[in-house]
């Protein structure tokens, strides 16, 4: 069982920055992957970006230049740094390891 904890979340004004974290605890596998995936209302779940355990990253198109994932293993912790939020990016924000989920921690851009 892997238990996920996210924190970071919250209200921001456009073109601002947020850094969201989630540390996992319990029966994890510094060898596997570790991602962030976010949910907006009305909207199917969908990678933001996700970082193996080589520090191989992935992201979706349309946080490419803005967001950016990072891993500390000795903390089973995984930040995104979130910079020149938009509008868009209001959702949830999970964070999945082993196939596990967080309870999720919610980002809101204001214009």
């Amino acid at each position: 069982q892997v238990q996920l904890v996210e924190s970071g979340g919250g209200l921001v004004q456009a073109g601002g920055s947020l850094r969201l974290s989630c540390t996992a605890s319990g029966r994890t596998f510094s060898i596997n992957a570790m991602g962030w995936y976010r949910q907006a209302p009305g909207r199917q779940r969908e990678m933001v970006e996700t970082i193996s355990s080589d520090g191989s990253t992935d992201y979706a198109d349309s946080v490419k230049g803005r967001f950016t994932i990072s891993r500390d293993k000795g903390k089973n912790t995984v930040y995104l740094q979130m910079n020149a939020l938009k509008g868009e990016d209001t959702a949830v924000y999970y964070c999945n390891h082993c196939g596990n989920w967080g309870q999720g921690t919610p980002v809101t851009v204001s214009s």
